[in-house]
């Protein structure tokens, strides 16, 4: 399960935090939970779905933890200019700073659709229909245009 699902739920993550170390730590938080509840799995859904839940719901968790500690919001992913970064490298660092100025259920939702999620396990994962879920696949990526023509201006 680890070596299937720990590429996207990372990306998810890191979709969320903006910060891959973190991702890194959250990752591993989220598959303590799944080992931990695995037993409570009841299959009515796909297990991706499930787990994919799990790792939303440890995101958010954090995010409002760390946000009453210290009052702050998300960390932003700094794009780094160093020395073998590639330009491929650069542009999914800014893909995610971008996607880390969602909020949160959009985040959910283009986290999960580029990771080729099919529509039926991302509307059963955030809990809103398919037609509604095309509607607001639209909007996002609308939203995401905006912000990232606001980084390629600087």
């Amino acid at each position: 399960m680890y070596n299937t699902y720990s590429p996207k739920i990372h990306r998810l993550c890191l979709g969320y935090t903006g910060n891959a170390m973190l991702a890194d730590d959250l990752l591993q938080e989220v598959f303590i939970k799944v080992w931990q509840h695995y037993d409570k799995f009841r299959g009515e859904a796909q297990i991706s779905t499930w787990m994919y839940r799990i790792a939303v719901n440890t995101c958010l968790q954090y995010l409002r933890d760390d946000k009453s500690k210290h009052n702050t919001t998300i960390d932003k992913l700094q794009v780094k200019d160093e020395e073998g970064d590639t330009e491929r490298e650069q542009q999914i660092q800014l893909l995610y700073k971008c996607i880390s100025e969602l909020a949160e259920t959009d985040r959910l939702i283009i986290t999960l659709l580029l990771e080729e999620v099919p529509y039926p396990e991302i509307a059963a994962a955030t809990g809103i229909s398919e037609g509604n879920l095309r509607v607001k696949i639209h909007r996002i990526k609308q939203q995401l245009t905006a912000i990232y023509s606001k980084y390629e201006r600087l």
